[in-house]
């Protein structure tokens, strides 16, 4: 059976309604995103990080799956397919996604600020004086800007089994997972599914652009394959 690997972005999650991670000067929500995105940010304001996530946790209870992430699992019917995605959101697992790497955490996990195994789920508010089980402040189970990336090498050795790679809603531009496309077999297809897209198709003779939102470009994809 082939195996079709995915990277999915902000992009597809777009779609559901979810923000976006920041747009082009830098902030996100209005705040920068080294204040709210990064261990320093935690420890100068950890209250104001906390309020921040909290209002994404709620907005993530308020939306679903959008058709992108329906044809994703549709294509699980025929194919071995692993959805390597740098959301944080669980839209693909809602939908029925099987086989889904997290590379930047989860939002709806939390775990000890001083022990990263002590993972909860956790769906609610998280607010200060919110402990492990011994005495410790939880944070929110999200990889920050600064800190390692602890499944990079998982996503690597999964893309390098790829026979056919999709890039859906994403600019290619946070490392290290922008770099995982370098890590696929040489000669598979690669289909870059975007609106903007920030790739070309003259940079490799196997990369087929679809300049679409998700929603449409996801089955396009599918049906050319």
């Amino acid at each position: 059976m082939k195996h079709i690997v995915v990277l999915t972005g902000a992009g597809i999650s777009a779609e559901s309604g979810l923000k976006t991670f920041r747009d082009a000067n830098g902030l996100w929500e209005g705040h920068d995103v080294m204040e709210v995105a990064s261990p320093e940010g935690f420890a100068v304001n950890p209250e104001l990080v906390l309020k921040f996530y909290n209002q994404r946790r709620r907005q993530l209870l308020k939306v679903q799956p959008n058709k992108a992430h329906d044809d994703l699992v549709k294509l699980e019917r025929q194919y071995k397919v692993t959805i390597i995605t740098q959301n944080v959101d669980d839209l693909h697992e809602r939908a029925g996604s099987k086989n889904v790497i997290h590379l930047h955490g989860e939002l709806f996990k939390v775990r000890s600020t001083k022990n990263e195994n002590y993972i909860l789920d956790w769906t609610k508010d998280l607010n200060l004086g919110d402990t492990d089980d011994k005495g410790i402040q939880l944070r929110p189970h999200i990889v920050w800007f600064g800190e390692a990336v602890p499944l990079i090498d998982d996503a690597i050795r999964i893309c390098e089994t790829a026979d056919l790679l999709f890039i859906i809603g994403t600019s290619m531009q946070v490392y290290p997972a922008a770099g995982l496309m370098n890590y696929v077999p040489e000669n598979i297809p690669i289909y870059y599914i975007d609106k903007n897209p920030a790739l070309v198709s003259t940079a490799n003779k196997n990369l087929k652009i679809i300049a679409k939102p998700a929603t449409l470009g996801v089955n396009e994809a599918i049906t050319s394959i």
